[in-house]
């Protein structure tokens, strides 16, 4: 049996992702080097901003030389490259730290801030836009081609502070924009890093309430900035399949209007799975200046903190870690669009 039959005789699934797989490599290599040559680009001496101005040259070249900054740009980026594979992105400059550890604290509340606004934006855009094309009369219709055209053009730090203002210090119905959970309360064991799931595992009902409540606006705000763009796509390619012939000809065979919907949104989830996976990726850059306003502590503002103070361990590790989520998603993007179109050749 050759190689290629065997490969045939995997679930289609899996014959995606090994697909993918064999890119996978080369790319996050392109993103190391890539990374590595434009971070050094960045104004502003790390030694020089670590001990001050009143460093003496001495002590500048010193601590260079610690930090492995004297080294010609590919002697440094051979030993950093070496560092990685063994799983080890350095220490950052500034909280001394290891940067993977800094990063293992941050990730599980970015992605619990994205994944959350995610589900919700994907809810709410398809649910505006099949009402919008079934009642092209109602309200939701004149109210999605208002919110269409306003979405994209509002910032998402000015929806945020907007939302902290009237939901927060006029109405008092939101929590302080502080944090990811009640300083009162306490952290309980990390096991998925989702405060809101480990809560429960907990048992710490107090605790989940104040993790749900404080995603409520940095979540709203994300939604309220990405829902317009997919809605307004999902719309045009659910109009052409609900529209379609053979939707007509299902309606003239007896069909209930349940029935036709889920029928005419099942042949349009190709492209919504694309735009989803797109909206995925970008969320996590997104939510930079998101998670700045309401004191988040997630990869966000370790980012900015990085290229603030040009730690370079840092912010290649932040880079590394984003390029990685980025490939994952479209990966599997990759594996449901297959899956969503069996047309599609593997």
């Amino acid at each position: 049996m050759t190689l290629r039959t065997s490969l045939r005789a995997l679930p289609r699934p899996f014959r995606i992702v090994l697909a993918r797989l064999a890119i996978l490599v080369p790319q996050m290599f392109g993103v190391l080097l890539a990374t590595f040559l434009l971070i050094r680009l960045l104004p502003g001496d790390p030694a020089l901003l670590m001990l001050g101005n009143m460093a003496t040259p001495e002590q500048i070249h010193n601590l260079r030389e610690r930090l492995g900054l004297n080294g010609s740009v590919w002697e440094q980026f051979s030993s950093y490259i070496s560092t990685v594979v063994h799983g080890d992105l350095g220490t950052s400059m500034f909280t001394s730290n290891p940067v993977v550890v800094d990063l293992l604290d941050r990730v599980p509340a970015t992605l619990e801030l994205i994944t959350y606004a995610m589900i919700l934006t994907i809810a709410v855009s398809v649910s505006l836009a099949v009402i919008a094309v079934i009642r092209p009369k109602g309200l939701v219709n004149k109210f999605s081609k208002v919110y269409g055209l306003a979405a994209g053009a509002v910032p998402d730090f000015w929806v945020g502070l907007l939302l902290i203002y009237f939901l927060f210090y006029v109405a008092g119905i939101a929590p302080a924009p502080f944090g990811r959970l009640d300083p009162i309360l306490s952290t309980p064991t990390a096991v998925t890093g989702f405060l809101t799931i480990d809560t429960l595992i907990a048992g710490d009902f107090s605790a989940f309430s104040s993790a749900v409540g404080r995603l409520v606006l940095p979540v709203l705000t994300l939604v309220i900035v990405n829902a317009g763009a997919l809605m307004k796509m999902t719309q045009m390619v659910f109009a052409d399949n609900y529209r379609s012939e053979y939707v007509r000809h299902a309606r003239a065979s007896g069909l209930s209007e349940w029935q036709l919907v889920r029928m005419a949104l099942r042949n349009s989830l190709p492209p919504i799975i694309t735009m989803v996976g797109f909206l995925f990726g970008f969320l996590l850059g997104a939510a930079v200046l998101v998670e700045t306003i309401f004191a988040w502590g997630g990869l966000g503002q370790y980012a900015v903190s990085a290229v603030m103070n040009s730690d370079y361990p840092a912010l290649q590790g932040f880079v590394l870690v984003a390029a990685a989520f980025i490939l994952i998603v479209y990966t599997a993007v990759d594996v449901f669009y297959g899956i969503a179109d069996p047309r599609i050749e593997v």
